[in-house]
């Protein structure tokens, strides 16, 4: 080991073991120990002192292990006439040998310690006591066990960075959350998790409206679920008094509303905040520690949903990075392998050998540059992200767009949103439906127009797409874009309407949350769904 490559690691360890050695030592010299002793132990930090210096210096070399060795050897054996304490100092030349050298190192000091210690003892001191050669005995195997733990570290440490390393523990983690994932009672479904939790809290308070709170980045909140069960209700001010909460750890109010951090030991998994009719006033909750309560009573769900979140991000991650294979494979595959071919036609075309040939070719060309274009549309929207962009709506404006220059056809794009957003994953698929509905309307509709409208205020939202088009017509057994739609609905529980437009056309509709209540999975409850 050269002592540039663990610098770092050697002298962290090799400093906190003397500063240890010096500790132990000198409490015992400084309340009993004699002015010799005292000057023993001075002497033994200037020596580490001096070598803990050098090590950080050019002068750092193979030498400064079997210096250490040596010279604490002398003072251990010269201080024997005032007791046997500072015999326990030769168990750190080892160790600390270990670490640089390994094995060997640990040896060579070790062995040069002994030599030392044994001439100097019968020159000074002559044949030791019983009680003298048992201390000695104990430091020299103390100083082999911690040589041997030190030589082990230093072959550890020298071992190159294994790239496989951080695919390993993903798939060990990965094998444990398949072990655990069917014996999770509550689900890993955020959304059933959040009304759960809404349902509990408008079981113990008296509520107009209710929301769910989650972290979406480190300054914002995302409604999971929520609603108003009268109309003149505004919940928009739970915002506001949710972020407080989140920010200070513990409830809050502000008018007639409030908000309950839910509190883990990773921090704030969600915030509750609700408003109470008037008749009720919120700081007399606070004050009376209900609201304390009503946190201490959703602390199991907190975890559950905390989990439910963690595997959702996961998901996310995933398809996300699968996105942007499939882009990259696209872009510099099939697209370069059709372009390819496009070159060999031009060639061709240059010279027909007849004029049936000449207009065949130009075909095959017009064909090839549209399915060039269809691969970059598809390379485009594969990695356009709903969470990099500044909103759901913007990310929908982007794509289309894209999708009306590449096509020639004109998409009308009317957007409304509040500046709270939905949750991440409730954007991106919202944007994949937006986008398979766009795709097919230009594809397949023969539409002159595009309308699209983004109503967005968390967390509820609804897209609708319409053309004007032919409108719907047989499906084809080799098509699976309205499956998948629905597939991506029923994930965010949104509901999706397919249907002819008026006056011709086709619509697509897509609401979240789903207007559909869900079966309760507290045992006995009739829904565990929010009204809104």
């Amino acid at each position: 080991m050269t002592p540039a490559s663990l610098a770092p690691e050697y002298h962290r360890m090799a400093v906190g073991a003397r500063a240890l050695a010096m500790l132990i030592l000198g409490i015992p010299v400084l309340v009993y120990g004699t002015l010799e002793s005292l000057a023993a132990l001075g002497a033994l930090g200037g020596t580490w002192a001096v070598v803990t210096l050098l090590e950080r210096t050019r002068l750092s070399g193979w030498f400064l292990s079997p210096l250490e060795a040596g010279a604490v050897a002398l003072i251990a054996a010269l201080s024997l006439d005032h007791g046997a304490t500072l015999l326990a100092a030769l168990a750190v030349p080892p160790f600390t040998a270990g670490l640089r050298r390994g094995l060997r190192g640990m040896t060579v000091a070790l062995s040069l310690e002994l030599v030392v210690l044994v001439l100097m003892t019968a020159r000074v001191h002559g044949a030791l006591e019983a009680q003298l050669a048992s201390s000695v005995l104990t430091s020299v195997l103390t100083g082999v066990g911690l040589g041997l733990i030190a030589s082990y570290v230093h072959s550890q440490l020298q071992l190159p960075p294994d790239p496989l390393t951080p695919y390993r523990d993903a798939q060990r983690l990965l094998r444990d959350l398949l072990d655990l994932s069917g014996t999770l009672g509550s689900g890993l479904d955020a959304t059933a998790l959040g009304n759960r939790i809404a349902v509990t809290v408008r079981d113990q308070l008296p509520l107009l409206a209710v929301t769910v709170f989650v972290p979406r980045q480190e300054d914002q909140l995302a409604p999971l679920v929520g609603g108003a069960w009268a109309a003149s209700v505004d919940d928009s001010q739970l915002v506001d008094v949710a972020a407080e909460a989140r920010t200070t750890q513990k409830p809050r109010v502000a008018a007639q509303s409030f908000a309950v951090p839910l509190v883990t030991e990773v921090g704030v998994v969600a915030v509750v905040a609700g408003v109470l009719p008037p008749r009720l006033d919120p700081r007399r909750l606070l004050a009376s520690g209900r609201l304390e309560d009503l946190a201490a009573s959703l602390a199991a769900t907190a975890v559950h949903l905390d989990t439910a979140l963690l595997f959702s991000k996961l998901r996310d991650a995933a398809t996300a990075d699968e996105r942007r294979r499939l882009a990259r494979e696209m872009h510099d595959g099939v697209a370069q392998d059709i372009a390819s071919l496009g070159y060999l036609v031009d060639a061709l075309a240059a010279s027909p050998s007849t004029p049936a040939q000449a207009e065949t070719l130009q075909r095959l060309r017009d064909r090839i540059t549209a399915v060039v274009g269809e691969v970059r549309l598809s390379v485009q929207t594969l990695r356009t992200d709903a969470e990099a962009s500044e909103s759901l709506g913007a990310a929908i404006s982007g794509l289309a767009r894209h999708l009306s220059e590449s096509s020639g056809i004109p998409i009308r794009v009317a957007v409304s949103e509040t500046t709270t957003r939905l949750r991440a994953e409730v954007e991106s698929e919202l944007l994949r439906i937006a986008q398979e509905a766009m795709t097919n309307a230009v594809r397949h509709s023969g539409a002159q127009g595009i309308a699209v409208e983004c109503r967005v205020a968390a967390p509820n939202a609804e897209i609708v797409i319409s053309d004007d088009g032919g409108g719907l017509g047989r499906p084809r057994p080799d098509s699976f874009g309205l499956a998948i739609m629905r597939e991506r609905a029923a994930l965010i529980d949104a509901d999706l309407q397919v249907r002819p437009g008026n006056p011709h056309g086709t619509e697509v509709r897509v609401s979240v949350p789903s207007r559909t209540a869900r079966p309760s999975p507290v045992p006995g409850g009739t829904s565990d769904k929010v009204s809104v």
